[in-house]
């Protein structure tokens, strides 16, 4: 393949369209007539802590914004905080509140699976 190197933001580009596929399929499998509570909550949690991978997709989530936090606070003009604050409270809301929620839901649809 000839042309131009393929840029950061290209990749970027790239890798948010592969995502956007894989969480095109996981909404696909929600919508399914056979899905019941017990199989959303299991997904639910599968979301928000994923037993094969350390994390989950909330978690990862809340890690990429979180070191784009950091990157800002390198290169904010004048280090006040103006886009570094927003990022950290972007990660924060993702773990805190929408990882919360999910918890919850889960718990409420299937509260055995927290056994599992």
């Amino acid at each position: 393949m000839t042309g131009r190197p393929r840029t950061r933001l290209d990749r970027v580009r790239a890798s948010v369209g592969i995502a956007q596929l894989a969480l095109q399929q996981i909404e696909d499998d929600l919508s399914a007539d056979d899905v019941d509570g017990q199989e959303l909550a299991a997904i639910l949690r599968e979301l928000q802590e994923d037993v094969d991978v350390p994390g989950g997709l909330f978690p990862a989530l809340a890690q990429l914004v979180t070191t784009a936090a950091r990157r800002a606070e390198q290169i904010e003009p004048d280090h006040d905080g103006d886009a570094s604050c927003p990022l950290h409270e972007a990660a924060a809301l993702l773990t805190d509140n929408a990882g919360q929620r999910l918890n919850w839901a889960a718990r409420s649809l299937d509260p055995q699976g927290d056994d599992a």
